[in-house]
């Protein structure tokens, strides 16, 4: 296959993944060899070009549209950062909004967000490009373990900001935790909403995978973040992350 024909496909793909809104894309991935060059001095197909031009418009004209603003950029850190904070408090307040029972935290993980939100308009093609993937939400049931297990992973791989909880990392171990503003229990169960990657064990969040529950939200993650956007504009609101302090390192 072509490169121009990889960048038709992937129009194609974009405009369907618009299109079906909250819809997760799955891959039907094949092998073959072809004997099709790929380079960027293979001309391109006019017929194919033809075809493809009225999708390509459509991709572009959604991808341009200015959905909100950013009165200063938010970027990613360790433990905790503008771009993660604003990130996981969206995810558990858009998910609250759907899920029938409580949720007690959110989180996810530098490497999925992968560029940080600019200062000025923010557009749909700058979510597409901070979440590139059709990831679902979903709400897991954790036992006391699991969570303190999570924490301790946290405070170590520093990767994974986390909304209504605050914690102290010590010698490399998360001590002091509070979820909601109450003291950590390991006797009680908590829920935690994240994407479906993460809950298989992704980004080693193997601890994910002892979950005694997994319930959808039905909402993908990019969506939350694209919906939640809209909202604040629609409400007069710039994007505007939380920056009280949820991690404390002790030396």
């Amino acid at each position: 296959m072509t490169r121009y024909f990889s960048r038709s496909a992937s129009a194609l793909l974009l405009v369907l993944s618009l299109a079906s809104c909250q819809r997760p894309w799955v891959a039907s991935p094949s092998l073959a060899e072809t004997g099709i060059p790929v380079a960027g001095t293979v001309p391109a197909d006019p017929e194919a070009e033809a075809m493809i031009a009225p999708y390509r418009e459509q991709v572009t004209s959604k991808m341009e549209e200015i959905i909100g603003n950013a009165p200063v950029a938010l970027g990613k850190g360790e433990y905790q950062s503008p771009l993660g904070n604003f990130v996981v408090d969206l995810l558990l307040e858009e998910s609250r909004k759907l899920f029938g029972g409580q949720i007690d935290m959110a989180t996810t993980t530098n490497g999925g967000l992968r560029v940080p939100i600019p200062l000025g308009a923010v557009k749909v093609g700058t979510i597409f490009e901070l979440m590139p993937f059709e990831n679902e939400l979903v709400v897991l049931t954790l036992d006391g373990q699991t969570v303190q297990a999570f924490f301790d992973k946290a405070a170590k791989a520093k990767f994974a900001p986390i909304a209504n909880a605050t914690y102290t990392v010590k010698n490399g171990k998360a001590v002091d935790i509070s979820i909601g503003g109450e003291p950590f229990d390991p006797a009680r169960t908590y829920t935690l909403v994240t994407s479906d990657y993460l809950a298989g064990g992704g980004d080693n969040l193997s601890m994910f995978k002892n979950a005694l529950k997994t319930e959808k939200v039905g909402l993908m993650m990019r969506d939350a973040i694209i919906r939640h956007i809209r909202q604040l504009t629609a409400q007069g609101k710039p994007l505007a992350a939380d920056t009280a302090s949820r991690v404390t390192l002790l030396p």
